[in-house]
């Protein structure tokens, strides 16, 4: 039986609501107000809150992004009247498990109930095997529970313990370095070196004295012999971040070296065996850098034996509220900080497109940590600089609900021009129901014959 908290500002039915579940065996808690609701949210974990719509103060729209927002395996069922049905899929589009409207039956409440209980179970569920998996597999630091996330984890667990060539491919931010050491503590080189080099960080001539090593005077500056970080590893794991970013006549070197698996001090004529495994990544599409000729397609196919191909933040929405969770962790722990995020904050970050994937997210969250007032993020605290007007950064005095006022008006008055007036059509444009374009030009002032 489930754990379930009713949320409604009229007694009679928050009443008849507790000794319909409680009859059905389910531990069940009120809550008067949407600010209780949220008060108790954030002490207890319920497993479901049925919540009613329209209340003052703190609707059940705020009580669902609470909830969302400090406890994303809850499950939410809003309870709607006649004439707010378009607010209630607003409210399902944005992570509400359900609605039902009043009146309802017994029977129809029950089924709706049993649904959003046995699909909180599973979550949990996956929720629990999920941070068993990742303690078992030394995935703490790969969040989500997205079907990419899951594959790639899957294939982690297939892939590491052979010893085959690995290439990762995808935008900067993705966390392509965190696969590479997930797949070597996975291995059976987990207990040898990890050994990694940024290739776009050195020039040609760096590049091959670092990874192959030299002898002494083999280049000015070369006072005495040095062992190349290919020997480091031996036994162990070389990864290559941006692998593109080598020259075409270093990529000549590094095909031998990882086809022969020798290599040879600049400056010698002695080779030296290694037992390495190469794991590559990349940001840019190798098929193009071939046929541009700034990659060799020989070396391309040698690397591309295992491919791992990492999706944006924006293809994997729905991992944000973990991550932001999981840096919201890291960084109070660091900081010294017991943070929460404010109204809206979890809505921005997740409709946010993030250039820089999951690298941007952890800066902005980790920027809100350190810039929060009273324990709470507010939106200015993690907004990107880009998105500020000129008046809003720092400098100059800053109102942020004044610059989102004027875009938000400046979208609805050029759309409804648009559409010629038609308030349908250019709620459907916005990607807004008709009751929230309604409200926005009510609040906003926006008279429109």
């Amino acid at each position: 039986m489930a754990k379930i908290l009713v949320v409604d500002d009229q007694r009679n039915m928050r009443t008849t609501l507790s000794l319909i579940l409680s009859g059905a065996g389910h531990d069940v808690d009120e809550a008067e107000s949407g600010e209780i609701a949220c008060e108790m949210i954030e002490r207890e974990q319920y497993d479901l809150v049925l919540t009613d719509l329209k209340m003052n103060g703190v609707d059940g729209m705020g009580v669902l992004r609470h909830a969302r927002r400090t406890s994303p395996l809850t499950e939410v069922i809003v309870m709607t009247a006649y004439g707010t049905i378009e607010t209630a899929v607003e409210a399902m589009r944005i992570g509400a498990h359900d609605f039902v409207q009043k009146p309802f039956t017994e029977e129809e409440l029950f089924v709706k109930v049993e649904k959003a209980v046995e699909k909180q179970s599973l979550s949990a569920q996956v929720s629990a095997m999920a941070a068993e998996f990742r303690e078992r597999y030394h995935f703490d630091n790969i969040i989500g529970q997205s079907a990419p996330i899951r594959d790639m984890l899957g294939r982690i667990v297939r892939i590491a313990p052979t010893d085959a060539t690995v290439l990762i491919t995808g935008e900067s931010g993705t966390g392509k370095e965190l696969v590479a050491r997930a797949i070597h503590a996975n291995s059976r080189r987990s207990d040898r070196p990890f050994i990694t080099v940024n290739c776009a960080a050195l020039t040609e001539t760096l590049l091959e004295s670092e990874l192959f090593g030299h002898a002494r005077g083999a280049f000015t500056g070369a006072v005495q012999a040095r062992k190349g970080l290919f020997e480091e590893a031996n036994g162990g794991t070389f990864f290559f971040d941006e692998i593109a970013e080598t020259p075409v006549s270093f990529q000549a070197k590094l095909l031998r070296a990882i086809q022969e698996g020798e290599i040879r001090r600049l400056g010698e004529n002695k080779t030296f065996h290694v037992d390495v495994r190469i794991i590559a990544a990349t940001n840019r599409d190798l098929k193009a850098e071939i046929a541009a000729k700034n990659f060799r397609e020989d070396l391309y196919y040698r690397l591309n034996v295992a491919r791992f191909v990492l999706p944006p933040l924006r293809d994997r929405r729905e991992d944000i509220p973990l991550l932001v969770q999981h840096f919201l962790e890291k960084y109070g722990a660091r900081m010294g900080r017991k943070v929460r995020l404010g109204e809206g904050v979890m809505d921005f970050l997740q409709r946010y497109e993030y250039p820089g994937n999951i690298r941007e997210l952890e800066n902005l969250v980790e920027q809100g940590v350190a810039l929060a007032m009273d324990g709470v993020i507010r939106i200015e605290d993690i907004m990107p600089h880009e998105l500020k007007t000129p008046s809003e950064r720092p400098g100059a005095s800053r109102s942020l609900q004044a610059a989102v006022d004027r875009a938000e008006r400046a979208a609805i008055e050029e759309t409804l021009s648009q559409c010629d007036g038609n308030k349908e059509k250019a709620a459907d444009i916005l990607g807004l129901s008709s009751t929230t374009l309604w409200r926005k030009m009510k609040r906003l002032g926006i008279v429109w014959p």
